[in-house]
């Protein structure tokens, strides 16, 4: 060979470049930062979805709210004219005594 020992030595892994250090804690942050958006996305998606259906239930209310008022007036105007009737038959029935 050409005459020199190679030697060696024992490697410290603190000693050497910190490139790859460096590097892996680039990744893990990135991953970090996708995982947090990614999070943040789902959220807003849901908040998202659950004010439309918010939305939506309360203009089902509306019109239930709206449907139940005309009921009530129509049930009244039954009421007075059915308590007409009733008037009436009894002025009737004392006209006949």
């Amino acid at each position: 060979m050409n005459g020199y020992e190679t030697v060696e030595l024992a490697s410290d892994p603190w000693s050497g470049d910190s490139t790859g250090l460096v590097a892996s804690g680039g990744v893990f942050l990135l991953l970090i930062v996708i995982v947090w958006q990614i999070a943040a996305t789902w959220r807003a998606r849901m908040l998202a979805a659950r004010e439309d259906e918010y939305r939506r239930l309360s203009a089902k209310y509306a019109q239930l709210l709206e449907d139940n008022v005309e009921l009530h007036r129509r049930t009244s105007e039954e009421l007075t004219q059915a308590r007409q009737a009733i008037v009436s038959m009894e002025k009737m029935m004392r006209e006949i005594e």
